[in-house]
Order: structure tokens, then sequence, then C-alpha cells
């Protein structure tokens, strides 16, 4: 089957998402002081960013809600009790600075052009569209996206095969005929090969070590992975 769609993920994929939120940590930091526990800011970044993983993983797993998983990382990190909109107040300050450093990757515009003519693009995220949508904004491209779907309005979240029909279904295509391309081997290209759609994974830290899936180190590979180059860990057909 011809691939005729790329569905993306967006936070350290397109979006500079780590660095945004290492960055924004640690001009907030700078304004609110390091909470007690922490020997340095450098320990308190590597913490927050622990901490949210585990309570991304308790949002995706169906364990909490959105503004739950949010106001968990707070209190967590801060290490003292929070009511709801104490944590909320503190995670808007955070959010201002992290804001503020929002930023495509510098391969991103390149690939989107390339590919402008030859396929189709969409979204799936594992976040709210509300969040999506304004950041695809504000980055300024949104318009070269024709869907954005996410897990918050679903129900549903990757790796579940689910989410990644619904995006299927919001571009009236077949999972055989849509890419997805995203950062984590088993979230994202795992999933969408259990999906039925091709996986890549985009290695952009150089972790290698999955031979099983199929592999990029930054989006200049897409466009002749896509077209059928076998160089960067492809099947030799795509179906």
């Amino acid at each position: 089957m011809v691939i005729r769609a790329v569905l993306w993920d967006i936070d350290d994929t397109i979006f500079d998402y780590s660095g945004a939120d290492r960055a924004g940590m640690r001009a907030h930091l700078e304004q609110e002081g390091l909470p007690g526990g922490y020997g340095d800011a450098e320990q308190a970044l590597d913490a927050w960013r622990a901490i949210t993983d585990v309570h991304w993983a308790r949002f995706a797993a169906g364990e909490t809600d959105f503004l739950g998983q949010r106001r968990d990382r707070v209190r967590e990190f801060v290490s003292r009790p929070l009511d709801d909109a104490e944590a909320d107040d503190w995670f808007a300050r955070h959010a201002a600075h992290y804001e503020a450093a929002w930023a495509l990757f510098p391969d991103v515009l390149p690939v989107l052009d390339l590919l402008a003519d030859g396929f189709r693009h969409a979204v799936l995220s594992n976040s709210s569209i509300h969040n999506q949508e304004r950041k695809l904004r504000a980055l300024g491209v949104r318009d070269r996206f024709e869907a954005v779907v996410c897990a918050v309005e679903l129900g549903v979240s990757k790796p579940a095969a689910g989410a990644f029909h619904a995006a299927c279904d919001a571009l009236a295509l077949e999972p055989g005929e849509v890419a997805y391309v995203g950062d984590e081997p088993d979230i994202d290209a795992g999933g969408a090969v259990a999906a039925g759609l091709m996986g890549i994974w985009l290695d952009r830290g150089g972790r290698g070590g999955r031979p099983e899936r199929v592999r990029i180190s930054g989006l200049d590979q897409l466009p002749g992975l896509l077209a059928g180059d076998t160089r960067f860990g492809a099947p030799d057909t795509f179906g």
C-alpha cells in the first residue's frame, strides 16, 4: 500500500519540548528560588524531567486526568502540600517562562516544505487539543496540518491502536497508507506499527540499539525513507 500521509508527534519531534522545558524551568527557578532538597539547579532540572515522565505515564495509562498530572508534578517537585489553585498558579508562572522558549527544531520547516506536494500531513499527540493547537499556531505551522488529534479529547492515548486509528480516520485513510513519525521507539514507532501504520522512530539523541524499528536520526532523512531508500533502517517495501 502506498504511503499517502505523514502523521506527526509534536513534542521532541517537531517542537523542542525538552529544550524549552529546561530553559523555562531554569528561568522559573531563578525567579522563584530553588525548592528545598535540591543541591543546585541542574539537580532540580533533572528531577523535574524525571517527575514529568512518571506523571505523564500515569496520565497516559488513565490513572489521572490532564490537570491532575500537572498538579501532582508540581507538588512532588516542591515537596510540600499545595491545594489545586496553588499548584495551578505555580505551574502558570513556570509556563510563562517555558512558552518564551518555544522553538521548532531547525530541520522541521525544510522537510515540511520538501514533503508538502507529495504527502498529506496531520498530528497525533498524547496532550490536549487546547495545548497543541495553541503551540502549533505560536510556532507558525498549524496550517501545515489537516488535522490535530489529541489523546485528552479522544479518551485514548498512544500506544493504543485506537489513537492511531482515530488519526487515520481524520484523514479518511487506511492505516497502511499512513506513516507515523515520533521520538519514542515504543510509544510512537512501536504503537504505530502495531496499529498497522508505518512507524518511524526519530532518534535525535542517537540512542540506537533497536534494530527492529525503522529509525532516522534527523528529519532530513525522512524524504528518502518515504521514497523507498533503505539506508535508514527501512524495510525494502512498504507492503
